[in-house]
């Protein structure tokens, strides 16, 4: 979809469920030129969501998406891999193998082909790289899904690519910045920001429903009582299927869900609490273990 300057707009999710363009004239965000191109008819939320620049001659092309908070895209898979960087708001990312969230000012590499759901947490705007097939190839992304650190270089290489043409010149400066960008995309840290789902459909049932009722007091005996095996089997089946232990996996899981409950306004007290820590200060020293940081200094970094 292209604004009527003929370059690549904001394409923005409605609670109506139509679909617009909004072309942002001042990156400052303090004055902003909307095109309301409205399409009637043309739904929110898909069962299958195609990459919609597919059909662009061009082996990278990077959008800018704003969605309310909330929004839920279910699973889908696009042509071209998707480099989704959270500019704002929270991204939670599900595939068949695990979960990733995606804070504010990370990105979440989603290969070719690779089937995912998205959810928003609070309002989010989504910068998109998508890169086809080959040229992720080229530049030797990975083939699996991760959460990424983004450096200063990468975010204005972002931004500068929105404001291109969507036919960009492939031979000139445009080109080159795209180019540009994708080797940036390829040299970025990954996070441990992924909680991973084992293979064996009993331990995975378990996981989902930790997934939705995350607690660090979970018990071992319990979940494998619950999944029908013993203490030991358990753990042997869980490391071999996840690569880490049990207690490490629900650690992780924890994290996860403190990060989208504190991005979304929720006292540290009431998250410490609500996901089993004896206390706040327990949980903000696991949290500060883990992630490197307190509660508070993580969300301001990153906002």
């Amino acid at each position: 979809m292209k604004s009527q300057s003929g370059r690549l707009g904001r394409r923005v999710v409605r609670p109506s469920g139509r679909t617009g363009v909004e072309r942002i004239s001042d990156r400052s965000k303090v004055t902003r030129l909307r095109y309301q191109i409205i399409h009637d008819g043309i739904p929110a939320l898909r069962n299958t969501l195609p990459d919609p620049y597919d059909h662009i001659p061009r082996s990278v092309v990077v959008t800018a998406n704003d969605y309310p908070a909330g929004t839920t895209f279910p699973e889908h898979a696009h042509g071209r891999g998707q480099f989704a960087f959270a500019s704002r708001g929270t991204i939670s990312v599900s595939t068949p193998h695990g979960r990733w969230l995606v804070p504010p000012q990370r990105a979440c590499w989603v290969p070719p082909g690779v089937r995912h759901e998205m959810t928003m947490t609070g309002a989010v705007t989504m910068l998109n790289t998508f890169v086809s097939d080959d040229a992720a190839r080229a530049a030797g992304l990975p083939d699996q899904c991760g959460v990424y650190g983004v450096s200063p270089l990468l975010r204005q290489l972002i931004d500068d690519a929105i404001e291109l043409p969507a036919m960009y010149d492939v031979d000139g400066r445009a080109g080159k910045l795209m180019a540009l960008l994708v080797a940036e995309i390829a040299t970025m840290p990954r996070l441990s920001l992924h909680a991973p789902l084992p293979a064996d459909a009993r331990l995975a049932s378990i996981c989902r429903h930790l997934f939705a009722s995350p607690s660090i007091a979970t018990d071992l005996d319990q979940v494998a009582t619950h999944a029908g095996v013993s203490r030991r089997t358990f753990t042997r089946l869980f490391r071999a299927q996840t690569g880490v232990s049990f207690a490490a996996w629900r650690q992780q899981v924890c994290m996860l869900a403190a990060i989208t409950r504190l991005s979304d306004g929720q006292p540290v007290t009431r998250v410490a609490l609500e996901l089993g820590y004896a206390s706040a200060s327990a949980f903000t020293s696991a949290f500060r273990r883990i992630l490197g940081d307190t509660p508070s200094r993580y969300l301001e970094v990153r906002r």
